[in-house]
């Protein structure tokens, strides 16, 4: 009696753009290399530290706005590519929030009793302090042996402080802006919409939970 050839194993399917995901990250570290270049060319102005520091800070708030619309977007579109390019636009905020304090302490002169006379006595500089904080557990589970460790509901649960230290860093935009506030109110809408759409959606969750509650 003949044996029966082992099945085989269906090879893994490639992900589509394999290219996306490093294309992000080499795009996002690009202003970076640029601010640099800049400083370095002396084409920062008067005041080359500041435009540093108001620069990182944009760049920060704005990654991180947009790998907070990456669910929204994949919920609306049903592509898959946005899911796959969030953890690498996440962490090039907190890449990029991390620098834009050290330029804060390179300002004050690394003296850790100005800074926190600063951080306790002034608001914008405790807004963005606090949402820089709440990076730092964000972006030290970022990876997959972190998500099995903690286990997905408590990963997800813990990953949405990330909607906090947005409105943080649009807070600490808006109170550090003197006159005209065009960005910071265009960045507390993106910010806004996000929310709206987080609601909504989970609202949307909980009553097709209740649907399919009482069927039974």
């Amino acid at each position: 009696m003949s044996r029966a050839a082992p099945a085989r194993s269906s090879p893994r399917r490639a992900a589509p753009l394999p290219w996306l995901p490093p294309g992000v990250v080499v795009g996002g570290l690009l202003p970076a290399l640029v601010l640099l270049l800049d400083a370095r060319s002396g084409a920062l102005g008067a005041n080359p530290v500041q435009r540093a520091i108001l620069q990182t800070g944009l760049l920060t708030l704005a990654l991180l706005a947009l790998s907070l619309a990456c669910t929204p977007l994949r919920l609306l579109t049903s592509w898959t590519w946005p899911a796959r390019v969030r953890k690498a636009l996440g962490l090039l905020a907190f890449v990029y929030a991390a620098l834009h304090f050290a330029l804060y302490l390179f300002d004050h002169g690394f003296t850790p009793q100005v800074v926190l006379d600063d951080v306790l006595k002034r608001p914008f500089v405790t807004a963005g302090f606090a949402a820089l904080v709440l990076l730092v557990p964000l972006a030290a589970t970022s990876t997959r042996s972190a998500v099995k460790r903690l286990g997905f509901a408590r990963w997800q649960r813990l990953h949405q402080l990330a909607y906090a230290a947005v409105a943080l860093g649009a807070l600490h935009y808006w109170w550090g802006v003197k006159k005209d506030h065009t960005g910071p109110l265009i960045a507390a809408l993106i910010v806004a919409a996000l929310f709206a759409v987080r609601l909504l959606w989970g609202r949307g969750r909980r009553r097709k939970k209740a649907k399919a509650g009482m069927r039974f």
